[in-house]
C-alpha cells in the first residue's frame, strides 16, 4: 500500500518518514561502505575519524541508490541493489589483490569486453572455490526480489514532475562521475584524500576502493602530459655523436638470422626464493646462459597483465611513460604502432606470431595487425591432436608449431610466440600427477599452498625443456638463428611468496624475471645484463646485425640508466633533480612521439651511397647539452 499523504490522518508521520527514512538508510549506506573498506585493510578507525573518507567511497552508490528510488520508488530496494553492486566491485577487488598483487584501476573494465572474447575461460579458473560468496550473492539478489514483490512505494506514482526532476538530477550528477567531469577533482584529489599516482595500492589502501578508482579515473582523464619536443630534441642532440658510432647498416654479405621469440607464460627461477637457492629446476635455461646474454629482466606488472610485457617487448615503449595505457591492446585500436615488427618488415622478413588460444581474447587479431604482423597462428591453426597439460595447450605443442612454421629456405623469418601451460591459476590437476608430486617445496608451505606451487613448478619445467629442444634443434640447421627467451612476469603464488619470502629480502612486487639471448651455433662465453622488457628489442636488433633503427639504437644506449625503472606496483619516483629523472623526462616525451608517429622528424637518418657504404649521419642542431638536461 502506498503511503499517500493526502489519504493519510497521519501526514506529518509519513512526511517525516519520507525525509528520516532515506537519510537513516544512506547514514547506514556509508557506515557499511566503511567496513567493506575495512575488510580490504583500510583502517576503519581511521575512516570513522575523518568522515570525508567515507563519504567519498560512498558517494557514487549513494546517487545510484537515488536514481534506483526516483525510478522503483522504494527506499529499501534502491539501497540495496546499489549496495549489492558495490559488494560486487569489493569482491573482484579482493580476487585480484589476492592473485594479482594490486587492486581494481578503472583500465580494469575494458576486460567486461574480453569475457566473450575467449576471456571468461581464462579468467574463471580465479573464481572462489568456496560457496559461501556464491551463496551470498544468491541470498542477496534473493532480497532484492522480495524487495521488488513486497516493499509498498514511499511515494505516490504522480507527484507531477517531482520525482522526474529529482531522478534526472541525481542521475545527471552520476553521470558526470561516470565520465570524469573536471569538478569532481575538487573532492577526489591528493589534498582532500590520499593520492599516490605511482602506487595503485598504496592509494587503495588509506582512501578507499572507489575514491581510489575515482582519482585515477580522473587522473586517466585529465592527466595526459603532452609531450615535450624540446626535451627529446636535446636528448637525441646529446646522444648524436654516441648514435652515429653504433648505427650502421647491415653488411650486404651477412645472411640475416632467423629470429624466434618466445615469452614464457610466468617463467621465472624460483631459485631467489628461500628454501630453493640451491636448487636448479630450470637446467635448460642455466645451461644455454653459460653460451649467451642473460639477466634479471624488469617487467611493468605483475601474476598477470601479460599483454603489459608483450606490448614492451614488441614496440620498444616503456609503459611507465603512458599512464593512462593500462591494457595497450584494449586501447590502441587499428592504429599503425611503431614496432620491432616492423622494423624487420623493412629488411624482408616474414614476420608470424603464435599463440594457441583465441585470437580475439586481449584483442590480439586487431594489435597485431597494428604492430606490422604479416600473420597471426592461433588456437584454430593448431592441429586438433596438440596435446593439453592442465587447464591449456602444453607448451610442446607450441615448440612444434614454431618448428613446423620455420623455413630452410627464402627470406628470414621471425616468430613471436607466447605459451600458455604455466597459466594461473595452479589448481588443475596436471597430465602427470607423479611428476608434479616429485617436486620439492620449501618447509612452510603445506596443503593448497604446496599443491599450487607443485602446479606451477611442473609446468615452468616443461616451458624450461621445451626451451632446451628448440635451441638444440635449431642448432641442427644450416641457417643462422637467434632465441629470445623470458618470462613476461612472476606467477600469481602470493601465499607460497609470503610463506618463503626472496632472497634479497625484497616483496614480491619487487622481483625481476629472467631474459635470455642465445645464438644456438654459439660457444661463446657468458654475458651478464639486467634490462627492462621494453630494451630488449634494442637488444635483440644489435645482436641480429641490424642497427639502422636511430629510436631502438638509443634505447641501448639510455637503457642501462633506465633499465631498473618499470610501472610495476609500488614503484616510488625518481629523487628529484637526479640525472636519472633528466634523462627519464626526456625519453618519456621520445616514446610519447613515437607512439603518436612524430618522432622520426628529430632522429639521425643513414643514407647510403651506392657501394652501401654510409654517407653521412643526418643529426638535429641542439644548445649545448648541458643546458639542455639543466632545464
Amino acid at each position: 500500500m502506498s503511503l499517500n499523504p493526502a489519504s493519510s490522518p497521519h501526514r506529518w508521520r509519513v512526511l517525516a518518514a519520507r525525509i528520516l527514512l532515506p537519510l537513516l538508510l544512506a547514514l547506514a549506506f556509508v557506515l557499511l561502505t566503511g567496513l567493506l573498506d575495512g575488510g580490504m585493510g583500510v583502517l576503519p578507525l581511521r575512516l570513522f575519524d575523518q568522515p570525508r573518507f567515507l563519504l567519498a567511497n560512498a558517494w557514487p552508490g549513494l546517487l545510484l541508490a537515488g536514481v534506483l528510488l526516483a525510478l522503483s520508488r522504494r527506499l529499501l530496494l534502491s539501497f540495496g541493489l546499489a549496495f549489492l553492486l558495490q559488494g560486487v566491485f569489493y569482491g573482484v577487488n579482493v580476487l585480484k589483490v589476492a592473485n594479482l598483487g594490486t587492486p581494481l584501476l578503472p583500465a580494469d573494465f575494458r576486460m567486461v569486453g574480453q569475457l566473450r572474447k575467449g576471456g571468461a575461460h581464462l579468467l574463471s579458473g580465479y573464481l572462489p572455490h568456496s560457496p559461501w560468496p556464491y551463496l551470498a550473492l544468491l541470498a542477496g539478489v534473493a532480497l532484492v526480489i522480495a524487495m521488488w514483490r513486497f516493499e509498498p512505494p514511499l511515494f505516490p506514482r504522480r507527484t507531477h514532475g517531482k520525482r522526474l526532476l529529482a531522478g534526472a538530477v541525481l542521475a545527471t550528477i552520476l553521470l558526470s562521475m561516470l565520465i570524469g567531469t573536471t569538478v569532481w577533482g575538487k573532492i577526489y584529489n591528493a589534498r582532500v584524500l590520499w593520492l599516490e599516482p605511482w602506487s595503485a595500492s598504496s592509494t587503495s589502501t588509506h582512501s578507499g576502493l572507489i575514491s581510489s578508482l575515482m582519482m585515477f579515473h580522473l587522473q586517466d582523464r585529465h592527466g595526459k602530459k603532452k609531450p615535450d619536443r624540446a626535451a627529446a630534441t636535446q636528448l637525441i642532440g646529446q646522444s648524436a655523436t654516441s648514435l652515429r658510432q653504433v648505427m650502421q647498416p647491415p653488411a650486404a654479405s651477412n645472411e640475416l638470422p632467423d629470429i624466434v621469440v618466445v615469452q614464457s607464460e610466468s617463467f621465472f627461477d624460483p631459485s631467489i626464493m628461500h628454501g630453493y637457492e640451491q636448487e636448479n629446476l630450470v637446467p635448460n635455461l642455466r645451461r644455454l646462459a653459460a653460451h649467451g646474454i642473460s639477466g634479471k629482466l624488469h617487467v611493468p606488472t605483475f601474476g598477470g597483465g601479460t599483454i603489459r610485457t608483450e606490448f614492451e617487448v614488441l614496440t620498444g615503449l616503456s609503459l611507465r611513460y603512458f599512464d593512462n595505457l593500462q591494457y595497450p591492446y584494449l586501447q590502441m585500436g587499428n592504429k599503425a604502432v611503431p614496432s620491432l615488427v616492423r622494423t624487420l618488415n623493412t629488411h624482408g622478413y616474414e614476420t608470424m606470431a603464435v599463440h594457441g588460444n583465441d585470437p580475439a581474447f586481449w584483442n590480439r587479431a586487431t594489435a597485431f595487425k597494428a604492430l606490422g604482423f604479416d600473420r597471426f597462428v592461433s588456437l584454430s591453426s593448431f592441429p586438433a591432436s596438440a596435446p593439453m597439460d592442465g587447464k591449456y595447450m602444453a607448451d610442446s605443442a607450441m615448440t612444434d608449431e614454431i618448428m613446423g612454421l620455420l623455413k630452410d629456405s627464402g627470406p628470414p623469418q621471425f616468430i613471436f610466440a607466447i605459451s600458455l601451460e604455466a597459466h594461473g591459476p595452479y589448481d588443475v590437476e596436471p597430465s602427470h600427477g607423479d611428476e608434479r608430486d616429485a617436486i620439492p617445496v620449501p618447509t612452510g608451505i603445506n596443503g593448497k599452498e604446496k599443491l599450487e606451487l607443485q602446479n606451477y613448478i611442473y609446468h615452468m619445467q616443461h616451458a624450461d625443456a621445451e626451451l632446451g629442444r628448440l635451441v638444440a634443434w635449431l642448432a641442427q640447421r644450416q641457417r643462422p638463428s637467434l632465441v629470445l627467451f623470458y618470462g613476461d612476469h612472476l606467477p600469481a603464488l602470493g601465499d607460497s611468496y609470503h610463506a618463503t619470502g626472496f632472497v634479497d629480502g625484497q616483496d614480491m612486487l619487487s622481483q625481476a624475471g629472467i631474459w635470455l639471448l642465445v645464438d644456438p651455433h654459439s660457444e661463446a662465453g657468458p654475458i651478464q645484463q639486467d634490462t627492462a622488457a621494453w630494451l630488449l628489442p634494442g637488444k635483440l636488433l644489435a645482436q641480429a646485425g641490424i642497427q639502422d633503427d636511430a629510436y631502438f639504437a638509443l634505447t641501448t644506449l639510455v637503457g642501462p640508466q633506465l633499465a631498473a625503472l618499470t610501472k610495476a606496483p609500488g614503484a616510488m619516483p625518481l629523487t628529484e633533480d637526479s640525472e636519472e629523472q633528466r634523462i627519464d623526462q626526456a625519453m618519456a616525451s621520445v616514446n610519447q612521439l613515437r607512439m603518436n608517429g612524430k618522432l622520426d622528424p628529430l632522429l639521425p637518418k643513414l643514407e647510403l651511397l651506392p657501394t652501401g657504404g654510409i654517407a653521412h649521419d643526418t643529426v638535429v642542431t641542439t644548445p649545448p647539452a648541458s643546458a639542455a638536461m639543466q632545464q
